[in-house]
């Protein structure tokens, strides 16, 4: 069983990254060169360990991904924004959120495409496209093509990458 759904995924991430890579391709160019005038992307590691836990340090500096099912967003559906836990640039809003069962919070959009730079992968042997914020370069997740409408996109982030704030309108 394991090996059938370790197929299964393995065979939709390497289909899901072919329309994925036209989008890295559009995006990208524009943004490295906004990120790399942003003053957010030049502290050094050490400033960043005085901001960051050592889990958001591996994953949004070191590129590392924290364990499926255990992040405070992954079932968490409150209304409000999600930002960037190192800079605060709003990422994602609460309605494009979705639970995709892969154990990290999913979305299917994201709120400025500003904010976000999409690059290509190939870290573990396989392809993917990864999300970075387009302000301080930390690693936020991956996206692949297996979501649901409008978009057909899940962005696969880590909740400790993220922050989020309430929406404190009351309807």
């Amino acid at each position: 069983m394991y090996l059938k759904l370790l197929f299964i995924l393995a065979v939709t991430i390497n289909f899901g990254t072919h329309s994925c890579s036209q989008l890295v391709e559009k995006t990208n160019n524009d943004k490295k060169q906004k990120m790399n005038n942003q003053a957010g992307n030049n502290k050094t590691d050490e400033e960043w360990k005085k901001v960051l836990t050592p889990m958001q340090f591996s994953v949004t500096r070191q590129n590392g991904t924290e364990r499926p099912f255990t992040g405070e967003y992954d079932h968490f559906f409150e209304k409000g924004v999600y930002k960037c836990v190192c800079c605060g640039k709003e990422l994602f809003e609460s309605g494009t959120k979705f639970d995709s069962g892969c154990g990290w919070p999913s979305f299917y959009d994201m709120k400025d495409n500003e904010n976000i730079i999409l690059i290509k992968d190939n870290s573990i042997g396989m392809s993917r496209v990864e999300a970075r914020c387009a302000h301080c370069d930390a690693h936020l997740g991956h996206v692949f093509e297996d979501g649901p409408k409008p978009t057909g996109l899940r962005y696969c982030i880590n909740s400790v990458s993220l922050q989020f704030e309430a929406d404190t309108l009351k309807k």
